[in-house]
């Protein structure tokens, strides 16, 4: 099948050839017939699979048959990170191209005035993420009552992110008549009833099934004590010449940490995560993708949406504390039916998280053995009793035996001695004390 038979008009077909795609995806052949007539969709998919031109195409098709009547925007796609938002709005510049219709991304990290103008001007597209969107609707600056089309991606992301909360409070401001779509990696209680609130009679697209790992990603897991990792995440960068890496990390702080340890070993690295700035996460990005580092450090929260082609490794220097995360982070690479591979650095303590990964995809990750666990490199349990006080009746470790009774003889000797002390103490401090009163008292 070709783009061609998908009804896509002569200006959008024209834009997707030039960027080199002759065949669409399956979940744009099953997705963009229902969006192009108007029926709500819940989509089973994940990044890497084509979900944005899935619904990007459509929607762009669908605007251009209607001239704007206003400066509000027509379509809202809402996201659950910056990097995501950022890419979606490029999909739809990319895509629209040859169509006089207008895109723009909001995000906060940023300053809110330039998106204030930007809105004044008036826009088609609006690809949001919720905090900053609210911020926007509470100053009075967007208007979303002309809204068509909504899109909420990755939604289970959002979910656990907690913004369930805020896209409850967008929606209230939107037109109850509109299409609405709902594309998630997997299929939880809480995303089946978010769906069940807000699609209507919705079409149901799945192209891989639940939480299964895509076939063209090579998993692997390698034993290896937590003091190990740092060593071998660099043996396996230097030795394997990887040009192009992606570590996921479960802190911010681990993030920082682990960057600056491979930048010592030698290896060029960045990270981005929530405390760093956009323009700093942006720059780390873009120097990423055009090679001048090959080490990209990150948290779930900010790795969401990036969009890197021919991504060839993704490590895993930490496990993720939700199973689901794993899915969404070795889906990095092997994209677009690209192979990749997906490393897990397992250490003891992880164990019980490997278990639930595995039995979320239903199948057991090989196992590697690299000659090195890093145990090696643990230091030795300290002797906690060398210095410990001993208990009271107890001798030091070390010193002679003394008798009891010579013992207990001193020790009574030395009470009688401190009695003596308290007592002309008690004398000197009255003698002390009467010497300044007046006389007569």
């Amino acid at each position: 099948m070709s783009f061609d038979t998908l009804g896509l008009c002569p200006a959008l077909a024209d834009a997707v050839s030039a960027l080199g795609y002759t065949t669409p995806t399956p979940i744009q052949t099953k997705a963009i017939p229902y969006i192009m007539e108007g029926r709500d969709i819940l989509a089973g998919a994940r990044t890497g699979t084509g979900k944005t031109a899935a619904f990007a195409l459509p929607i762009l098709q669908e605007l251009s048959k209607r001239k704007r009547k206003n400066r509000h925007p027509r379509t809202l796609i809402l996201t659950p990170t910056r990097e995501l938002a950022a890419q979606v709005d490029e999909s739809f510049r990319a895509y629209g191209r040859n169509l006089k219709l207008y895109s723009m991304v909001m995000f906060g990290g940023v300053n809110i005035n330039p998106q204030i103008k930007a809105l004044k001007k008036g826009v088609d597209i609006l690809v949001a993420c919720p905090g900053r969107l609210l911020d926007h609707v509470n100053r009075g600056t967007v208007d979303l009552s002309a809204i068509e089309v909504l899109v909420l991606d990755e939604a289970d992301r959002m979910l656990d992110m907690g913004f369930i909360r805020d896209i409850q409070k967008i929606m209230k401001c939107l037109p109850a008549k509109r299409q609405n779509m709902l594309f998630s990696a997997t299929y939880s209680k809480e995303i089946r009833n978010l769906a069940a609130g807000l699609l209507k009679n919705p079409a149901m697209v799945e192209v891989s099934r639940g939480n299964t790992a895509v076939k063209e990603i090579n998993q692997r897991v390698y034993p290896v004590s937590q003091k190990g990792k740092r060593a071998l995440v660099s043996n396996l960068i230097r030795d394997g010449k990887w040009q192009q890496v992606l570590i996921f990390t479960r802190t911010k702080h681990r993030a920082n940490r682990l960057t600056k340890q491979l930048i010592t070993d030698g290896i060029s690295a960045a990270a981005i995560h929530g405390n760093k700035s956009q323009a700093t996460r942006t720059r780390a990005l873009a120097d990423f993708k055009n090679g001048a580092i090959k080490t990209l450090v990150a948290t779930d929260i900010a790795a969401r949406g990036l969009d890197i082609a021919h991504l060839p490794h993704v490590v895993n220097f930490d496990l993720p504390n939700v199973a689901e995360d794993y899915i969404h982070r070795i889906g990095r690479t092997g994209r677009a039916g690209a192979s990749g591979m997906a490393l897990s650095l397992v250490s003891r303590d992880e164990q019980i998280l490997l278990d639930k990964i595995q039995r979320l995809m239903k199948q057991t990750i090989p196992v590697e053995d690299t000659g090195y666990t890093g145990d090696e490199d643990e230091a030795p349990a300290p002797d906690r009793t060398k210095n410990r006080r001993p208990a009271r009746g107890q001798q030091a470790p070390g010193t002679p035996v003394k008798s009891r009774t010579k013992s207990k003889a001193r020790g009574k000797a030395n009470g009688q001695a401190r009695k003596r002390n308290r007592a002309s103490a008690g004398r000197s401090s009255a003698k002390k004390t009467s010497s300044w009163l007046p006389k007569g008292l």
